[in-house]
């Protein structure tokens, strides 16, 4: 058994397990800097929960196994939007009825402004990956209704960026109308968010334009 790191902070490292002709992504929080610890356990733990909410769903990755702060799920070959930049309108739809997938599951994403967490898949489908900070819902509340569609917003923001001649005019009006959450989020969290990640955690998302620092 190989592995190959991709990605080594304080809240542990991911890799790509190789085992003959088999190959999944790790992600071993036993390592985390130990004031993070507690925190990437708990990242991690709800990251299973929701692949498990997800299970069978096409576009996200499966879960393989959880336990003792190491998560195991399967690889998804593909490229990250930065790169791929899709500017065909059918990744777009087909990214539309992933979301509506998983809003049937229970789950938002809650961090598709990032670039790197969509895929583009060998075959051009979307895929969507990174769920640490997902909400899991049992119920269909206001609040679980507004996270949905910022992840929509979202989407549709990448839509703009790399193929807005296909945006409708209902994509528009979705577009301009920004919820209070998101809001918030610019006045508050957001810069809370940038101050953490790059002061304790080394790294830069760049408003999800895929620039990431290591």
């Amino acid at each position: 058994m190989q592995t190959e790191l991709l990605k080594s902070d304080a809240l542990g490292r991911i890799e790509i397990v190789f085992d003959g002709d088999r190959r999944w992504i790790r992600r071993d929080t036993r390592v985390a800097n130990l004031g993070m610890r507690w925190f990437a356990r708990s990242a991690a733990a709800r990251e299973a929960r929701v692949l498990r909410a997800l299970s069978g769903v096409d576009g996200v990755p499966q879960l393989i196994a959880w336990s003792n702060g190491v998560l195991d799920r399967s690889y998804m070959e593909g490229a990250p939007m930065q790169q791929a930049q899709p500017r065909d309108p059918h990744y777009y739809r087909d990214a539309h009825r992933l979301l509506k997938r998983m809003r049937q599951c229970g789950v938002a994403h809650n961090d598709l402004a990032k670039e790197p967490n969509w895929l583009q898949r060998d075959n051009g489908a979307p895929a969507a990956v990174d769920f640490q900070i997902a909400w899991i819902s049992k119920g269909r509340g206001r609040l679980f209704r507004l996270l949905v569609r910022e992840d929509l917003r979202h989407l549709l923001k990448h839509k703009r960026t790399y193929c807005p001649q296909a945006l409708t005019p209902v994509e528009k009006r979705v577009l301009a109308r920004r919820s209070w959450i998101a809001s918030s989020w610019r006045a508050t969290g957001k810069r809370l968010y940038k101050f953490i990640a790059r002061r304790l955690f080394g790294y830069w998302d760049n408003e999800g334009k895929g620039r990431v620092r290591r």
